[in-house]
């Protein structure tokens, strides 16, 4: 089963490999694209949409509406730590 999430604060690609990691680590989940220019995540696989909202918003990648400024700054630094892992 696919699910759509659109979320908040997808800036480059180190964001994107952040979101991919975390939500790879997660039960059900088989994979994972993400769309930039329409901050689209797509997971495929039987997760619950609870937990990868919640693992998105402990990320700082809301859903598209439930910004803040914490959750930008979390997303800054996934962001950061996204680009170091990806350059490995």
């Amino acid at each position: 089963m696919k699910t759509l999430f659109e979320v908040e604060n997808i800036k480059c690609g180190g964001c994107m490999n952040s979101i991919k990691t975390a939500l790879l680590k997660l039960e059900g989940v088989e994979s994972v694209s993400i769309d930039q220019e329409t901050d689209t995540i797509a997971v495929l696989g039987n997760p619950s949409r609870e937990v990868i909202v919640e693992k998105l918003n402990h990320l700082g990648y809301p859903e598209k509406g439930n910004n803040s400024l914490v959750k930008k700054a979390k997303s800054y630094v996934n962001c950061a730590i996204g680009r170091m892992t990806d350059a490995d």
